[in-house]
């Protein structure tokens, strides 16, 4: 039953192959992307974590960064800047504005006096080094 196709997407199909230019509806922004758009690769080494997150078309100061223990949260706000002549009219804007962000967890704490934030050409990398404990389990004297 999953093979039917709904009359939305049959029509929208027949009008962008049958005649593409001809049915272009006018539409300003689409949505924000999912929190799961913020692609992201963490690594691991026995000292510290490393984040690439793809953050395209967002400028650095537009770019948050928080850790707090063992969570890292990612923000980022896009802004679009629209420019239309006296003359013309927009038939479809396909940019975004708003703000999207992502939160995960590490399985230990994070030095957050020596993580680093590096952004370039849109993939943000973070440098995160693991909190380094005391000497694991402490044991506790019973009064």
């Amino acid at each position: 039953m999953s093979s039917l196709i709904t009359r939305g997407n049959l029509f929208d199909d027949f009008f962008r192959d049958v005649a593409p230019g001809f049915y272009v509806k006018p539409l300003h922004g689409d949505p924000l992307p999912s929190p799961t758009q913020i692609k992201v690769d963490v690594k691991e080494t026995d000292k510290l974590y490393t984040v690439h997150a793809e953050v395209p078309g967002v400028s650095k100061e537009d770019i948050d960064v928080s850790l707090d223990g063992n969570v890292v949260t990612l923000r980022a706000e896009v802004k679009q800047q629209d420019s239309t002549e006296k003359d013309e009219k927009v038939l479809r804007s396909e940019r975004y504005f708003g703000a999207v962000s992502r939160s995960f967890q590490l399985p230990v704490d994070i030095d957050q006096a020596q993580a680093k934030a590096k952004y370039d050409n849109g993939v943000l990398t973070l440098t995160l080094p693991k909190k380094q404990t005391t000497g694991g389990v402490q044991r506790l004297t019973i009064e």
